[in-house]
């Protein structure tokens, strides 16, 4: 049988779960802003300043494959922003080539030019630094990285589980 203390600390427990959950988000919101940030200052310090970081991300994320503007749109985050917006822009400044499919006109594919493919090769050399330098300070080491994204992938699964049930 459970004693009045023992409940209570269940439920301290209960409260501390919750709030160590929102305080994940609200991290995960902040390391999201702050690597918007570092992208920005990179850029300025090489004197890039017809991209924003959004941008650059997107053509990070880009990669090597010919999307759609939906399969791009999940692969990432974009804060607030309009991808299909920053698509047509990335066009116009030449760091992206689009296509209308054949089999459905509404549809665009869209893969990096070589200009583009030059921004996703800098922005992968910041995250290799950054990574590096995590790695040489043992931050990566305790929880592993690869543990904790795992953890990460299972909030994902369990968020989209329950946007899928509200519809």
């Amino acid at each position: 049988m459970m004693t009045a203390a023992q409940k209570k600390t269940d439920s301290e427990a209960e409260i501390d779960q919750v709030e160590e959950y929102f305080l994940c988000l609200q991290m995960l919101e902040r390391l999201h802003r702050l690597m918007l940030d570092l992208i920005k200052d990179d850029f300025e310090r090489v004197g890039r300043l017809d991209l924003t970081p959004v941008q650059a991300l997107l053509l990070y994320n880009l990669g090597e494959s010919e999307v759609s503007a939906g399969e791009l749109r999940s692969r990432g985050m974009y804060q607030g922003s309009n991808v299909s917006y920053n698509l047509k822009k990335l066009v116009g400044m030449g760091y992206v080539h689009h296509e209308r499919s054949d089999q459905d006109r509404r549809s665009v594919r869209v893969r990096l030019t070589d200009e583009g493919q030059a921004i996703r090769d800098q922005i992968g050399e910041l995250f290799a630094r950054h990574a590096e330098d995590l790695v040489a300070t043992g931050i990566f080491d305790d929880p592993p990285l690869h543990r904790v994204n795992l953890q990460w992938r299972r909030i994902e699964r369990y968020w989209s589980e329950q946007i899928r049930y509200i519809y």
